[in-house]
């Protein structure tokens, strides 16, 4: 089966993050991890970088929310936070954040 080619849509504060990631030149190392972690939740859900795994803390009777990691071993680690859907093939990516 393949796994792969989800289309990724961001909610208003996901957005917001990566618009200021963006912005900030001394980010740039951080925005490059995050943007690869995007490019693997678009293409290939079960990359083992990813480490994703459900989080449960914001896991709804709705939907489901997982965890993916960005990066790793260092200060502050982001982390992205998305959910299948709203539409087949979609996830929707709800938070860029260091981890919790």
């Amino acid at each position: 089966m393949n796994i792969g080619m989800f289309k990724l849509k961001f909610t208003n504060e996901a957005d917001e993050t990566l618009r200021e990631l963006e912005e900030a030149k001394h980010l740039q190392k951080r925005l490059k991890a995050v943007r690869k972690t995007l490019g693997f939740l678009e293409t290939n859900l079960k990359h083992p970088s990813l480490k994703t795994h459900k989080y449960g803390t914001l896991s709804t009777s709705e939907y489901e929310v997982f965890e993916a990691y960005a990066e790793n071993n260092t200060p502050g680690a982001y982390r992205v936070f998305w959910r299948y859907g709203p539409g087949v093939r979609e996830i929707t990516i709800i938070a860029i954040t260091p981890h919790p």
